[in-house]
């Protein structure tokens, strides 16, 4: 099992005190835990790349845009790809386009992730949204798992509100109030929460 967030033991703690579901699911699952690989460019273009496709096909066109790459995803080499090598990885045009932009602003520093972790949580969902082809869900995903911020609660993922929809009994989509009063329940600790919801629907779990 990968290392913990250093904040992770006092979350269970804190959230299990708050909430009775939470509780009850946080005793259930014990295996595993949020994890990082603490690569924001890897895991942008894996972001992209599974936007708007079921995760079986993410993980195929992945592998190939992987091998494309020959294993080393970092700018420098995927600027060097073809749009007609990544065409063959199966990416639409617009993902195309977003990488490869994505890769130069990385080269270039025009865009420079060492910012992000001297920004609060929503400069820093503003600042990587000025990527093309990154909007808020995709940022905060980038957040929780490649910075393991504490307090993500990313409601524009239809994952989250299906679990929250099946532990808590509500209708789907449950209604907005609810949404907020659990984010203020959960609250500094809501990527810890959102991580037990999702697993409570998906055993396996999730890594950007």
């Amino acid at each position: 099992m990968s290392k913990a967030p250093p904040y992770w033991t006092k979350a269970r703690k804190h959230l299990s005190k708050k909430d009775s579901i939470m509780r009850s699911l946080i005793k259930k699952y014990k295996d595993n835990n949020l994890t990082t690989r603490k690569d924001v460019f890897y895991s942008l273009c894996k972001s992209i790349i599974g936007q708007q496709i079921s995760v079986a096909a993410a993980d195929s066109v992945f592998k190939k845009f992987e091998l494309a790459c020959k294993k080393k995803i970092n700018p420098k080499t995927v600027s060097k790809l073809k749009t007609l090598q990544l065409k063959k990885c199966g990416l639409s045009r617009q993902k195309i386009r977003g990488i490869l932009e994505m890769s130069q602003k990385f080269k270039d520093k025009t865009f420079n992730p060492r910012l992000i972790p001297k920004m609060n949580d929503e400069e820093a969902i503003i600042y990587l949204s000025t990527l093309r082809q990154i909007g808020r869900w995709s940022a905060e995903m980038i957040l929780l798992f490649t910075y393991n911020r504490s307090n993500i609660w990313p409601i524009q993922d239809i994952g989250l509100l299906r679990a929250i929809s099946n532990n808590y009994k509500k209708k789907y989509f449950p209604p907005e109030t609810f949404i907020k009063k659990l984010q203020k329940r959960f609250s500094p600790y809501c990527s810890v929460a959102t991580w037990y919801l999702w697993r409570s629907i998906d055993d396996d779990t999730i890594q950007y």
